[in-house]
């Protein structure tokens, strides 16, 4: 029976490969339909979901989830992508220097917090900031995104997930009226936040 319930373990493990070195990963950073948008595209990201986290509310929704945050859970392949590598493509695609919210969306809600789940992704997540600060050229103090410890992710509900596929057009006009590429653009660069130019 032991040699039959190993055998079942690595067979599951063989026919869903996904799930051997996946991690999760909450980030905050403006709205959530054009986080997940923006890092889904990343070479190892398994999957990534809307959500909120941060307060202490009870079943967030998107009318009421005061002391949330707009967040992002990112689920990833830790031997096809690395912590630091996902960090450098969240700091493309906020801007780090604006701790009130993020573009046209303002407020406690839309401000960028990378949460951290152990002294390791601690780490990382302030190299990331050492690394926006050295790289736009601006004091450390500067680097408004905050690094708080993990919390509960609650799903946002069902019509958020996948926003930007489902709703092509709504989506890109939201993100164009808001500003956002036109801003990230001067602030890192033209093509910065291509994963086609990132090699591990």
């Amino acid at each position: 029976m032991k040699n039959f319930l190993s055998l079942i373990i690595v067979f599951s493990i063989f026919i869903n490969p996904l799930n051997t070195f996946a991690e999760e990963l909450i980030l905050a950073g403006g709205c959530f339909w054009c986080l997940e948008h923006d890092l889904e595209s990343l070479r190892g990201i398994n999957y990534v979901e809307s959500g909120y986290s941060g307060g202490d509310l009870e079943n967030p929704t998107y009318e009421n989830h005061d002391g949330h945050q707009e967040v992002v859970l990112v689920n990833y392949d830790s031997k096809l992508v690395s912590l630091p590598k996902i960090l450098r493509l969240y700091f493309r695609n906020i801007d780090p220097l604006d701790g009130n919210g993020q573009f046209c969306d303002r407020g406690d809600s839309y401000r960028p917090v990378i949460f951290f789940n152990d002294a390791t992704e601690e780490s990382d997540a302030k190299n990331a900031i050492v690394s926006a600060s050295n790289e736009l050229r601006v004091p450390l103090e500067k680097i408004s995104v905050e690094l708080k410890s993990k919390g509960k992710f609650w799903l946002a509900e069902e019509y958020h997930q996948d926003f930007a596929e489902r709703n092509e057009f709504k989506y890109k006009f939201y993100r164009f009226s808001c500003g956002r590429d036109q801003k990230l653009d001067k602030l890192w660069g033209d093509n910065a936040r291509s994963t086609n130019l990132w090699t591990e």
